[in-house]
């Protein structure tokens, strides 16, 4: 098990190394989906056109700040910065992982500060699975959430050297499920962390009580490219330590000294599995969103007694990917790597900036595609490149 320093520099890593790798045109799949504009619209910009509810509270815009860090002092910082530019913009915010409570209660407190930075937004609180039923219920007694998610994350799992090896879920998911619905009665999400969803997953999520898919697609932060650049740097400052033990053990050879060595060499070992190849595992977030169009449907000529809710995440840019999510029927949309990106780069006043210009560009968007309001979204004809249409009729055709 991970010790309170090892999983706080581990949180660290992934923030610096997010932000080393994020680039904000990098190419995805959200490129080989077009959409259609109509010549006459017949509609006029109206920033009103984005305001919506979500579970029940209303806000801005359809877009929210996804889930990316929590529990360390500097995370903490970031986390309140969120939070403060999603109250001021009225737009949703989800922590990253807040299970570590569960290690260090003492983390608890930033979490706290955070939400008292945004009261009258939907907050989202973020776990494992693995995470233990009373620390669930300690986060959701103190932090009010509007809804739970809990991040699903095979491939960063089996990426990095620490990390869990045992993928069976869904008994877990189903026990969260059942105490959060009974005793808090608010909705579960079950969000990928850059990987997708296929469409059994999704399938077998809801028949755990999933309430919502975040689908968190390929294309934007990929953590098996992060845990890659991780491993080198820990490898070479493995070898750097060795170097220096292995001179002193010259000199000095003993049974613990054997017992250390042995040690060093399995963690050495476990750093230099390479699993670059899994960093184009993931599904990306378009192909994902046409799964759950197609599990949506699937529900829908079942008659089942609710909709099938999905959010749309995962390499994001701008608010023309936002359009196309909602197009392929997300009900809201997670942005994390801009959001970081601007955060760490321009403070709470250049993040906020950047959040009234989305609203206002979005809203453009909504008049120059013929729609009076967001309900209006999957209406919009779009076609697809050549590999995603044929990505969405391999599929198809497979499941008959």
């Amino acid at each position: 098990m991970l010790n309170n320093a090892l999983r706080a520099q581990r949180k660290e890593d992934h923030l610096r190394l997010a932000e080393q790798s994020f680039r904000q045109h990098r190419h995805n799949d959200f490129d080989t989906m077009h959409l259609v504009r109509p010549t006459l619209p017949e509609t006029c910009v109206d920033e009103q056109s984005l305001a919506t509810t979500l579970f029940g509270i209303p806000v801005a815009a359809p877009f929210f700040i996804n889930a990316m860090t929590g529990g360390t002092e500097h995370a903490t910082q970031i986390n309140a910065q969120l939070a403060a530019v999603a109250e001021r913009e009225r737009i949703a915010f989800a922590f990253g992982s807040a299970s570590i409570v569960g290690h260090e209660p003492e983390a608890l407190a930033g979490f706290v500060h955070a939400r008292e930075l945004a009261p009258s937004v939907p907050v989202f609180i973020n776990v494992n699975p693995a995470t233990p039923l009373d620390v669930i219920r300690t986060l959701i007694q103190e932090l009010h959430p509007a809804a739970l998610q809990v991040h699903i994350n095979a491939v960063q799992e089996l990426v990095m050297p620490e990390g869990d090896r045992d993928f069976r879920w869904c008994e877990a998911l189903t026990r969260i499920c059942a105490a959060v619905h009974e005793q808090w009665n608010i909705p579960v999400i079950a969000k990928e962390v850059g990987f997708g969803w296929d469409i059994a997953s999704m399938r077998r999520a809801l028949e755990c009580g999933v309430d919502v898919i975040d689908v968190a697609g390929s294309g934007g932060t990929n953590f098996a490219q992060i845990e890659r650049l991780r491993r080198a740097e820990q490898q070479s400052s493995s070898a750097a330590s060795s170097a220096a033990v292995s001179a002193v053990d010259a000199e000095n050879h003993t049974a613990s000294n054997i017992s250390a060595d042995s040690e060093r060499e399995a963690d050495e070992r476990a750093m230099s599995v390479d699993f670059s190849w899994l960093e184009d595992a993931g599904l990306s977030t378009v192909q994902s969103l046409l799964n759950a169009q197609q599990v949506a449907s699937e529900l829908v000529s079942d008659s089942a007694s609710h909709e099938f809710m999905y959010f749309g995440s995962g390499g994001v840019r701008h608010p023309l990917d936002v359009m196309k999510c909602l197009v392929l029927g997300a009900q809201a949309v997670g942005v994390s790597g801009v959001m970081l990106h601007t955060v760490l780069e321009y403070g709470t006043d250049g993040l906020q900036e950047l959040v009234r210009i989305w609203k206002h560009q979005l809203a453009g968007l909504v008049a120059l595609y013929g729609m009076g309001s967001l309900q209006d979204a999957q209406h919009v004809q779009y076609w697809l490149d050549p590999s995603l249409e044929s990505y969405q009729r391999q599929i198809l055709h497979s499941m008959s």
